[in-house]
């Protein structure tokens, strides 16, 4: 018997619904069990689905370090065929050096394939972070840190992108989101071979969607308000002034082109995250910039 098209409608729009504040699976068993107290789906339909939901939800969800490390390997390479990456090996040796400090002292600092840093070729004012630890910076961007406390500032930001995974979150969503749509649309009839090859599949897709939403639209700007707090944290940890990351928020706010393509799109404005820093922070414990530190951060960086 043809199911009605609103069932499996409803079953749709629960699923999608519950599933902001609840797990794949309960969000799928509360769906079939509308089917089934509806009446158009029966006992055995409504296991399957749940079965299935549950192998397919564990696949979403359960990433390894090993499934990170390759996902954000296809991410980089996506930043890289966009970026240019910066042909100055003294800049980007300056720049692991300090990415990979300050990574060492992060509440992640080991990952599968470890933190590795790279300068790109572009006047725009942006940086990336994949969920592997790949983590790009602008020449741009560098040219609004007018100390090597607000670089460290712009490096631990991305660092706490990794350590809090939000490019594996936004994946996660994306994946479950299709994932759900497919259940819900074939939840008028078990799921076969076919329907569950078909949701092992949205993993394909899934690495363009996080890469052009890196690129393009950016972070949540509760990610980003979450990884400004972490990068406070991780500057202080280490010794920096963390009145760095807003030294280069002013000045970035100054450098930034309205309606450009690149912080002014993909980040809150400057001034409402120093507003959201200064907000959630204690006073800042005044540090003192060492005049060797000032020197080699020119030294390596200042002609860019």
């Amino acid at each position: 018997m043809k199911k009605p098209l609103w069932i499996t409608g409803l079953i749709m729009l629960i699923v999608l619904t519950v599933t902001a504040c609840a797990t794949v699976q309960t969000a799928t068993t509360l769906a079939t069990a509308v089917g089934e107290g509806a009446g158009v789906l029966s006992r055995t339909e409504g296991d399957a689905i749940r079965k299935s939901t549950a192998a397919v939800g564990r696949s979403l969800e359960n990433f390894t370090p090993e499934q990170e490390y390759y996902i954000g390997r296809s991410v980089g390479a996506v930043v890289l065929s966009k970026y240019p990456a910066y042909a100055n090996t003294q800049v980007n040796q300056y720049v692991n050096t300090l990415g990979k400090t300050l990574a060492a002292a992060s509440d992640k600092p080991e990952i599968f394939g470890g933190y590795h840093f790279l300068v790109l070729d572009s006047d725009d004012v942006n940086a990336f972070a994949t969920p592997s630890g790949l983590i790009f910076v602008t020449k741009g961007l560098i040219r609004c840190c007018p100390t090597e406390d607000a670089l460290a500032a712009v490096l631990a930001h991305e660092i706490g992108h990794v350590q809090l995974r939000h490019g594996m979150q936004s994946i996660e969503k994306a994946r479950v989101t299709e994932a759900l749509t497919v259940l819900a649309t074939e939840g008028a009839k078990t799921l076969g071979s076919p329907e569950v090859a078909q949701l092992t599949q949205t993993f394909s897709g899934a690495i363009s969607d996080i890469a052009k939403s890196m690129i393009n639209n950016g972070y949540s700007r509760s990610f980003e308000y979450q990884a400004d707090k972490a990068a406070v944290a991780l500057v202080q940890r280490v010794g920096y002034n963390p009145r760095g990351l807003i030294d280069m928020l002013t000045l970035m706010e100054k450098k930034l082109k309205p309606g450009g393509l690149d912080f002014a799109k993909t980040h809150p404005p400057p001034r409402d995250r120093i507003a959201e820093i200064q907000s959630n922070t204690r006073a800042f414990t005044p540090v003192a910039t060492p005049k060797i530190r000032q020197e080699r951060f020119l030294k390596a960086v200042g002609h860019i």
